[in-house]
C-alpha cells in the first residue's frame, strides 16, 4: 500500500521535490524578487514541509496540518511576484487566484469550492502532459505509419488461383520496399510540404453551464461525454502538410496510449498531497462592522465559505470527491483599508503565520532595476535591440531614476516597484517612437537626461499624479 502511494504521488515530483531545500528555493526567489527575505524564507519552509510529510511514516502523515501562511504588505512590494515564481518551483500543483473573484453561496458569482476544482483541473493538465512526454516517441512511431498507410495505401489480399500466388508475393515485396523509401524520406523531412488528407475530430457541442445549487459552474460538460456510445463521434477531413500532419496525429496517437483513469487517480492523489492554492487580495473580503449591507454584504459569507475550505472538507469535482485536508494556503493582502483583525476569528486561526512585507526603499528600487534576471532595464535593451540599437544607463541615471520614484511614491499613492515601470515608460516614450526612423547604434541615458525629461512632470503635484 505504501509503495502504491508512492507511485500515485509519481516518483518524478517526489524526487524533484527532493532536490529543492529552503536555502535553494530562496535563492531561486532572489533571481526575480528583491529583499523580503522573512517572505521567501517562511514560504520556503512551507514548500520543504510538502516533501518532508511524505516522508513520515503513514500513521502519523495524516496528523501533519499544512501550516498556512498570510503575507501582509503594501502594494508592489513582490507578493503576487512571490507567488509567480513559486508556482514553478512548487512542480505540484499550484493555483494562483483572487478572493475578490467569489461571492457568497446564493449570490450570483463564483463560489469558493470552484477553487479546489480548478486545482484539480491544473493537476489532472499536469499528470496528462507528463504521461503523454513518456508515450511520445510510441506515439511518433504509430503516427509515421498513419501516415505511410495514407501516403502508399496498402494492398487489398484477395483469395487467389494458386498460380498466381508468386506474382503476390513479388507485389508485396514491392510495396515493402517503397514504403521504406517513403520512410527513409518522411525521417529525413524531404516529404514535409506534400499535402496529405487526415481525420481530425470535429468539434461537436458547444460547453454546458451547470445551474446548481453552488451557483452556476462552468463544468466543461459535453455532450459526447454524457452520452459516451449512444452518439457516433464526429470526424472531419483536414487538409495540410505532412509536417501538420505528424503533428496532429501523434498528439492523436498519445491520447490513445494515455489511461485516464489512471491519470485522474494520480492527479487527485497529488492535489489532496502536495497541492497549493495562492489566495492573492484576501483582504478584499475583510470587511469592517459597516460591511453588512451594501455591495459588501457577501464579504463575511465568502470568509465563511472559505473555512471550511481551508479547515479541511471534501469537495465534489467532475473526477470524484477530494479533500482539502492536506491542501497548503498562502494568502496575501495589502490590507490598506482593512487589518487582518478584521477578518472572522475562526479563518484567522487557520492561518497561523504571518509575515509582514517591508515598504520598498530607494536602495531596493536601484537592485530591482539592475539585479533581478527580468529587471526593466534589462527588458527595455532586448526590446531595442530588435531595432538595432544599444541601450545602456549610467550608474547615476539609475540612482536618479530610484530617486524619482521614491520621492514620487511618498507624495502620492505608494504603488511600490510598480512606479518604476511608469517612470521608464514616461522616461523612454520619445526613444521608444522615435528610434525606428532616427537608426542610431548607441543609445546611453544619463542623470541629466533623466532630470530633464522628468523634474518638471516631478515637481507639478497635479502632473505627476496623473502621469507618474
Amino acid at each position: 500500500m505504501e509503495e502504491n502511494k508512492k507511485r500515485l504521488l509519481s516518483g518524478n515530483t517526489v524526487k524533484k521535490m527532493a532536490e529543492l531545500t529552503p536555502k535553494q528555493i530562496v535563492k531561486e526567489l532572489d533571481k526575480y524578487i528583491i529583499g523580503q527575505d522573512k517572505a521567501k524564507k517562511m514560504v520556503a519552509i512551507a514548500l520543504r514541509n510538502r516533501w518532508r510529510r511524505q516522508q513520515v511514516r503513514p500513521e502519523l502523515r495524516e496528523e501533519i496540518m499544512p501550516n498556512n501562511i498570510i503575507l501582509i504588505g503594501p502594494t508592489g512590494v513582490g507578493k503576487t511576484e512571490i507567488s509567480r515564481r513559486l508556482a514553478k518551483l512548487a512542480r505540484a500543483p499550484f493555483l494562483k487566484i483572487e478572493a475578490s473573484k467569489f461571492t457568497e453561496v446564493g449570490y450570483v458569482g463564483r463560489d469558493v469550492e470552484s477553487i479546489i476544482r480548478d486545482l484539480v483541473e491544473i493537476g489532472v493538465q499536469m499528470v496528462r502532459e507528463e504521461k503523454t512526454k513518456a508515450v511520445e516517441t510510441k506515439a511518433r512511431e504509430h503516427a509515421i505509419e498513419r501516415i505511410l498507410d495514407i501516403l502508399l495505401p496498402p494492398i487489398s489480399h484477395k483469395p487467389k488461383p494458386v498460380g498466381e500466388m508468386q506474382e503476390d508475393d513479388e507485389l508485396e515485396l514491392r510495396h515493402q520496399r517503397t514504403r521504406e523509401k517513403l520512410r527513409q524520406q518522411l525521417l529525413a523531412g524531404q516529404l514535409n510540404d506534400r499535402m496529405v488528407e487526415i481525420d481530425t475530430p470535429a468539434d461537436s457541442m458547444p460547453m454546458m453551464q451547470i445551474f446548481s445549487p453552488m451557483g452556476i459552474e462552468e463544468m466543461g460538460l459535453n455532450i459526447q461525454d454524457l452520452f459516451g456510445g449512444l452518439m457516433p463521434k464526429k470526424v472531419k477531413k483536414r487538409r495540410t502538410t505532412v509536417a501538420e500532419a505528424l503533428k496532429i496525429l501523434t498528439q492523436q496517437e498519445a491520447q490513445k496510449l494515455v489511461d485516464m483513469e489512471e491519470v485522474i487517480r494520480i492527479a487527485i492523489h497529488r492535489v489532496e498531497n502536495s497541492g497549493i492554492v495562492f489566495l492573492d487580495e484576501i483582504d478584499k473580503i475583510a470587511g469592517g462592522s459597516s460591511g453588512k449591507h451594501g455591495p459588501d454584504v457577501s464579504r463575511e459569507g465568502v470568509q465563511r465559505d472559505l473555512l471550511p475550505v481551508v479547515e479541511g472538507t471534501s469537495v465534489l469535482t467532475k473526477y470524484g470527491m477530494v479533500k482539502t485536508d492536506h491542501i497548503l494556503f498562502i494568502a496575501a493582502g495589502a490590507f490598506h483599508v482593512s487589518k487582518p483583525s478584521d477578518l472572522i476569528p475562526e479563518l484567522q486561526g487557520r492561518f497561523p503565520i504571518r509575515v509582514e512585507l517591508n515598504s520598498l526603499t530607494e536602495d531596493d528600487f536601484v537592485r530591482i532595476l539592475t539585479e533581478p534576471k527580468n529587471a526593466l532595464i534589462i527588458q527595455y535593451q532586448a526590446m531595442l535591440e530588435t531595432e538595432g540599437v544599444k541601450l545602456s544607463f549610467t550608474d547615476d541615471a539609475i540612482h536618479e531614476i530610484a530617486r524619482i520614484a521614491t520621492m514620487v511614491n511618498s507624495r502620492s499613492e505608494n504603488i511600490g516597484a510598480r512606479r518604476l515601470h511608469t517612470i521608464m515608460s514616461t522616461l523612454l516614450e520619445e526613444i521608444l517612437f522615435e528610434i525606428p526612423e532616427k537608426k542610431k547604434e548607441k543609445i546611453v541615458i544619463d542623470k541629466k537626461m533623466v532630470s530633464d525629461t522628468l523634474q518638471s512632470i516631478v515637481e507639478d503635484e497635479d502632473l505627476s499624479r496623473y502621469i507618474l
